[in-house]
């Protein structure tokens, strides 16, 4: 689970007043300037499809391709206008950066968009916003881009660390992490694979339909989608339709990527079993393994934030899903309230870097640091060691993070393991379907990686299970 994220809700205005259409590219302008200042973006799309909800439903999707687009693909922008602009982009404004990246992307990115409306429309909203004095630069720069585009001198693979900037676009600390931890070719596969848009997969909810009959609700409504690879319950949508998706009022789906839906999986959670759940909201993993045990299991979901756990409250009963209480706790402190080895299982998917969902939240990219790795990696450990006196003895510990880091993997594992004689490591190729091999590693636990399995999110889990009499 990644670290929480900044609030950043806000009103937005149209473009004109009185206007009930407002311009999605102003919107986008206002969504990333935000982001620039530390809000998340699918935070504030949805304010924005809430409040005022264009009516041609392409423009709703131009927004979210404008706003995920840019902040996917920024590395690779600035480069671009850094070979077009006289001055480092770095030197203007942060306003002016952002109008500049909005009209490269749709210059590089978007073949439907012609390059003089890419042009004109990014020139017209800079005066729109009140940054008149700068379009005589804008314009320039980007026509410039307009007619070099397909003669730049981009970075090669055999120039790792410039290609993994430039044209994958990570930033600098991230793209030497990925080289540090892979071999050259694995580094390039994985960066390639994080700049792409992140593929939209559902959670069939068993406790209300099965996945043959969800996947024929969908080919009914106009959808194309195929069953996933690993997960039993998991359906990929390779195309959208305008139309709804089915059973959404219903519970009959839950939007979430295939690699998390292992997670619940690997704890192999049984009817009336006690079942804590500690870093639980929004609650993807709580409600699927509900679903695992039919609605059975006694489920304690904890997470430090009240709002994210009424989200997972009314997730909980849209999908139909029982016998999941809810306590905020903020688990770097001793739950007093909870007795020694009270769980036969305890999931902690812990608050990490986000980098394996970058796809998701591509904001990530540019607002973490190489220092948060560190910082991450203490607290992860730190709420291992708070609920490992919970766990039964013969009961199992499941430890999750979406990155990759090794700081916040394997180290995390090894860093428990010192201090925890009383717990083992299981290898997970002992207690998972054969068809799921290949995503264990020699010492026994999972990774998932975009490049290599089938597009899920990078993932990484270790299972323990406890010793001893207490």
């Amino acid at each position: 689970m990644s670290a929480d994220a900044p609030k950043g809700r806000f009103r937005f205005l149209p473009a004109n007043q009185g206007s009930q259409n407002p311009d999605v590219r102003q919107v986008a302008y206002q969504i990333l300037s935000r982001v620039e200042q530390g809000s998340y973006a699918d935070r504030l799309i949805d304010d924005f499809l809430r409040q005022s909800p264009p009516n041609d439903v392409r423009d709703r999707g131009l927004l979210t391709e404008l706003v995920y687009g840019v902040l996917r693909l920024r590395g690779r922008l600035d480069f671009a206008l850094g070979q077009v602009l006289r001055q480092p982009l770095s030197k203007l404004e942060p306003a002016a950066r952002t109008l500049l990246r909005l009209g490269a992307y749709q210059l590089l990115e978007l073949d439907r968009v012609p390059d003089h409306a890419a042009v004109d429309t990014t020139v017209t909203l800079a005066r729109r916003v009140g940054m008149n004095r700068l379009t005589g630069l804008m314009n320039g720069c980007l026509r410039s881009l307009a007619r070099q585009k397909n003669a730049m001198p981009w970075p090669t693979p055999q120039q790792p660390k410039a290609y993994l900037q430039h044209v994958c676009s990570l930033p600098s600390w991230l793209a030497g992490i990925l080289l540090r931890q892979l071999p050259n070719h694995e580094s390039r596969g994985l960066a390639e694979a994080l700049a792409e848009p992140a593929p939209l997969v559902l959670r069939v909810n068993f406790l209300k339909t099965d996945r043959p009959a969800y996947l024929e609700a969908l080919r009914e409504t106009g959808h194309d989608a195929r069953a996933c690879r690993y997960a039993p319950e998991g359906v990929r949508i390779d195309r959208r339709r305008e139309t709804p998706l089915p059973g959404d009022q219903q519970g009959w789906y839950q939007v979430q990527d295939e690699a998390s839906m292992l997670i619940a999986h690997l704890l192999q959670a049984r009817p009336e079993e006690e079942i804590l759940d500690a870093c639980a909201a929004p609650g993807g993993k709580a409600t699927h393994l509900a679903a695992l045990t039919q609605n059975r299991a006694n489920i304690l979901a904890l997470d430090k934030h009240p709002q994210r756990l009424a989200l997972l409250e009314r997730g909980a009963a849209r999908l139909g899903c029982q016998g999941i209480a809810t306590r905020t706790w903020d688990l770097t402190e001793t739950p007093a309230f909870l007795a020694p080895a009270s769980f036969d299982r305890i999931l902690v998917d812990a608050p990490c870097s986000g980098l394996g969902v970058l796809r998701r939240n591509p904001e990530s990219r540019w607002l973490r640091q190489a220092a948060d790795i560190v910082a991450l990696a203490d607290l992860q450990t730190q709420i291992i060691e708070t609920v490992a006196p919970l766990v039964r003895a013969g009961g199992h510990l499941l430890y999750s993070v979406c990155t990759f880091t090794s700081a916040e993997t394997d180290a995390v594992v090894e860093r428990f393991l010192a201090q925890h004689p009383e717990f083992q490591l299981e290898n997970l190729a002992e207690v998972i379907p054969q068809a799921w091999a290949d995503l264990v590693t020699p010492a026994g636990t999972l990774r998932t990686w975009p490049h290599h399995h089938d597009g899920m999110d990078a993932f990484f889990a270790a299972r323990f299970v406890k010793h001893g009499s207490g």
